[in-house]
């Protein structure tokens, strides 16, 4: 089973940048695809940022143009990179893995991995 440990989060001013490690044990994650999701308090979990194996990328319309999705199979870590962060980017980051591929690798799919999620609170 595939264990995913977020790091990195923490609280930052509006305009800053934080970068988001995810560590995977056990198992390579190179074939997998893996995503970013976020979850405020009173709302529903929404995906981020998407990757898949061969490293094509999808983002919520939101995050375009300021977060960016990367991973290193090398160091089986998955990396999310947010810069000009906005007070409503405060939320819980989880990452994910699952067994998709092309089109199929998207924030709607059914991830089968999760992390415990790492807390970015941005102040105005």
């Amino acid at each position: 089973q595939v264990q995913l440990v977020e790091s990195g989060g923490g609280s930052v001013q509006a305009g800053g940048s934080l970068r988001l490690p995810c560590t995977a044990s056990e198992y390579t994650i190179s074939t997998y695809c893996m995503g970013w999701f976020r979850q405020s308090p009173g709302k529903e979990r929404e995906g981020v940022a998407v990757i898949d194996s061969e490293g094509r990328t999808t983002y919520a319309d939101s995050v375009k143009g300021r977060i960016t999705i990367s991973r290193d199979n090398a160091k089986n870590t998955l990396y999310l990179q947010m810069n000009r962060l906005k007070p409503e980017d405060t939320a819980i980051y989880y990452c994910a893995a699952g067994h998709y591929s092309g089109i199929d690798c998207n924030a709607g799919a059914n991830f089968a991995y999760w992390g415990q999620g790492t807390q970015i609170a941005v102040s105005s």
